[in-house]
Parts: structure tokens; sequence; C-alpha cells
């Protein structure tokens, strides 16, 4: 998939730009758009970018992606109150072959929002499988309008706001599954949890938004085998060097 460029975050964006098609929200006078360039973690090829738009606390948000598992569901959060930096593969630190979302959270710190496709976006749906949605044959494509809280806001406006798609297919077997128990809930495989790509959200500057935006709160969410895999219990885990906590729960 080709990312797409950052684009204006001035009113005079969609005179400039008359083939975007971001809703309304993108074009308000002092409104702030950002862009994440998601990178591939754990080896996933994901590939992909995502696009929000600030107007005071109401975000529009669109993830445009590529590479991932087909027909299971993948978590999407922003995550907030870190360095606002991916992690690396080099990550790693326990030497199980995964990047885990724990070894990841000193980088890019706790759930702020969970990108859900309908209802709750707070961290405590940070594992709402039913409301996330499904990467038919292996892309996503996601528009929603929402309201972000004010700590997210102020993560946006210092350059600590993440965008992280969760859930990897590691060893190519379809599924969420294999020998490597999750970090956050031992009763789940790592490949459940795991971030898949990851991209800090920075001031975008000009250019064009991601092709072929879906409705708000789009995305598919129909069950697969593995909505009942990743749906076991609720996930809890805290980031090293003052991260902050990690909750992942079922609503």
């Amino acid at each position: 998939m080709r990312k797409a460029h950052a684009f204006p975050a001035i009113a005079i964006a969609a005179a400039a730009f008359p083939l975007l098609t971001m809703s309304t929200a993108f074009a308000h006078e002092g409104a702030t758009s950002y862009q994440a360039d998601l990178g591939a973690l754990n080896q996933s090829g994901v590939d992909g970018t995502g696009m929000v738009t600030l107007d005071g606390n109401t975000a529009t948000v669109m993830i445009e992606a590529s590479g991932l598992l087909a027909g299971s569901p993948h978590a999407q959060h922003f995550h907030i109150g870190a360095l606002g930096e991916c992690p690396t593969d080099a990550d790693d630190t326990d030497g199980d072959g995964f990047l885990s979302t724990t070894e990841g959270a000193p980088a890019y710190g706790a759930i702020g929002t969970s990108l859900t496709t309908t209802g709750d976006t707070s961290p405590d749906s940070g594992l709402a499988i039913d409301r996330f949605p499904t990467a038919d044959d292996g892309t996503l494509s996601y528009e929603r309008t929402f309201e972000v809280t004010d700590d997210v806001h102020a993560a946006f406006e210092a350059g600590t706001a993440v965008l992280v798609v969760h859930g990897v297919d590691k060893n190519d077997s379809g599924a969420y599954d294999g020998d490597v128990m999750s970090d956050l809930d031992p009763s789940l495989p790592m490949e459940a949890t795991a971030p898949a790509a990851c991209g800090a959200l920075e001031v975008a500057q000009m250019g064009a938004a991601p092709a072929g935006g879906a409705e708000t709160g789009a995305g598919s969410t129909s069950g697969t085998e593995n909505t009942a895999v990743i749906g076991v219990g609720v996930l809890a885990a805290a980031g090293a060097a003052g991260a902050g906590a990690i909750a992942y729960r079922r609503r």
C-alpha cells in the first residue's frame, strides 16, 4: 500500500485540495491535523497511514492499512504519556521473539483512546474486539468522529500521541495462535495482543488524505475464530520508566 502524505490543517485546505475525501472537520478553521506513517512491528509487514484532525476535543480519525491478518479483529489505540515514539523489534528485552505490548510501553505509553467502530472510546474499551475493525482481505479502512479527553488532546499538542495497531500472525498460520503466550494474559497467544504497526502522530503540513476513506465508524466487526481467542479475560500491564499502566478490558 502506498502511504499518503500529510495535508494542510488550515481552513484553505478544502480549496487547495478539492479531491480530499475527508469530512468537513478537516477544513475547519482552528483545527489541527496530524499524520502517522505506520511502520511494521514484529515483522508483520503492515503498512499504512493514520490521519487525525482535532477541532477542540472533537477528533476525526482515518486509518488505511494493509498487510494485516485477514478476517481478524485488530485492536487500535492512541497511546499517550511516554516518549511519543515507536519501539523497534530490538526492544524485545526478554528474547522470546516478540516485541510485546509491555516492551513497547516505554516508547508509546498507555492507552489514551480506543479506536472502536461504535460506542465507548475510553481505555476501558481497550479490548472490545466486537467493536474493533476486522481486516477484510488483510486491509483495514477506518473513519470515525468522536470526542477525546483533555489528556489525549494535550498529548497531541505535546507531540507524545502515538497510533498503534495490534494483532500479528508471526507464524503465518492464518490465526492468532502459537506457543508464546501474551505478556498481558497468559491464557492468550502473544500474536493476539502484540503490536503490529506503530506511527508517531505529528502535525501534518501538506499533501493528500488517504484514498478510499470509509463511512464514519466503518470497519467490519463480524465474528471470527480469532474473536474468541482475543476476547478471553481482561488484559493489563504496566509500562516501564513511568509510561503508565496499559489496560485492556472487554466492555
